[in-house]
Parts: structure tokens; sequence; C-alpha cells
């Protein structure tokens, strides 16, 4: 984690000195940066034979203070993600429609029990309002693996079978401590406009935290891949 951590973190004066780049229009790119398709054709020179290797995507934000955490959930043009598992708190019709869904597990507290001796596996939780108090009982579990239901968050909800068809297909991003989003993004093996839009469909999303904000949002963007190195772009 350290080491990931050091290929793309910068000191406040070099973050500065971005924004002042990014900001000007009259200056050109970053001489060390490169357009988006140019850094995925470095990538795939890498990765040749190895098409199941992933892409992945490092944006350097810079919130104003006070600004809510950034994490996000978005749909990917190109699914690339293995199979997800949707864990469902729920009873009656809504647990029916949970299924119907895709949901992987359903129940009510039954379930709540079984998660709290760990005895169940899962990516994603959801929950109906009427089971959240339930739910709430393991709150100290789930929350420090970012897998609390919350309305905020749109894991709640009367709607269970909606959110159980956006979970099963989302793509989740959220920043660590300094503010960076380390997400995946595609297969090295998908085709260049693919993972272009990819990329650009998240990066909208992330933007989508910066609403309000008075100063530029991205800092800095790099991507890589499992064996390439991490490439800095100007345009994604």
């Amino acid at each position: 984690m350290t080491l990931l951590l050091s290929r793309f973190t910068v000191g406040r004066s070099r973050l500065g000195a971005l924004h002042r780049l990014y900001a000007s229009k009259s200056r050109p790119p970053h001489p060390n940066s490169v357009t988006l398709e140019r850094a995925i054709e470095i990538l795939k020179a890498y990765d040749v034979g190895q098409p199941k290797q992933t892409v992945e995507l490092h944006v350097q934000c810079e919130p104003e203070k006070g600004q809510p955490p950034i994490r996000g959930s978005c749909i990917l043009p190109r699914a690339y993600r293995q199979r997800v598992r949707v864990l469902v708190f729920a009873e009656g019709e809504q647990a029916k429609e949970a299924r119907a869904a895709g949901a992987d597990i359903v129940g009510g507290a039954e379930l709540v029990e079984k998660v709290r001796d760990d005895k169940v596996k899962f990516d994603k939780c959801l929950s109906t309002p009427s089971m959240l108090p339930k739910v709430a009982r393991i709150a100290r579990l789930l929350g420090p693996k970012g897998l609390m239901p919350t309305v905020n968050k749109g894991t709640v909800s009367e709607n269970i079978a909606e959110i159980v068809k956006f979970a099963k297909n989302a793509q989740d991003f959220r920043a660590d401590k300094q503010n960076i989003v380390h997400t995946g993004v595609a297969k090295i093996g998908f085709d260049t406009a693919e993972i272009v839009d990819n990329i650009r469909t998240i990066m909208n999303s992330i933007r989508a935290n910066a609403k309000g904000s008075k100063k530029k949002f991205i800092a800095r963007v790099d991507i890589s891949s499992t064996r390439g190195p991490g490439i800095q772009v100007y345009d994604a």
C-alpha cells in the first residue's frame, strides 16, 4: 500500500504547481503527461499477451475544506469486474422482489445474525428502511468495511429491486485519506475506445463531487496496469 501511494501521492508544493498548470488554459500540458489514448497504448505494450490484466485509474483530488468525502458509483459502458455478490436485508414481498432482481443473499433478522457471526460472504450490502434498525446492530462490523447501508449512499430504499439492479452493475469508488481515488476501470484486453469510455465515465462521476467547489477539483490523473508503469494523462 505504501509503495502504491508513493507512486501517485505528491507534495503540497507539487499540487500547487499542478493546480496552477491546469487552471491556465494558455499553458501547455505537463511535459511528463500524455493523452489518454497514448497512455493506454503504452500500457498495452507492457501487457502484451496478458489481456486480463487490470487497468487502474488514480485521481488526485483537491477538495475544499469541509467538503464531504469523495465517493460515488456509476455504471460503466463496458463492465469488467467478476460477478458481484449482493446481500439484501428484506422481508416479505420486498425479499421476493430482491431475489427476482438478482440479489444473491436475502433475509431478515436471521441474516443479521449470520453476518454478525461471519457466516456469509458478500461484496455489497443493501437494506429496506424497515430492516435498518435491526441492521444497525451490526453497524460496527459493516461500517469499517464500507458496507453499512445508508440512505445517503443509495443503499437503503423501499424500491429494493431498483437498487439491487444498480448494485449488481455499478462501479464504486472512494478516495483515501490523501484524497486519491484508486479504482480499476477495465481489462487491458478491451479496445482502447472502450477503456477510454470507462475512464471518462468514472471521471465524470468523480467530478460530480466537486459541485459548489470554487477551485480546480482534479489536480492530477494517472493510469496504470498490473505490470505497467503509472502514466500521467492530461485529457481524461
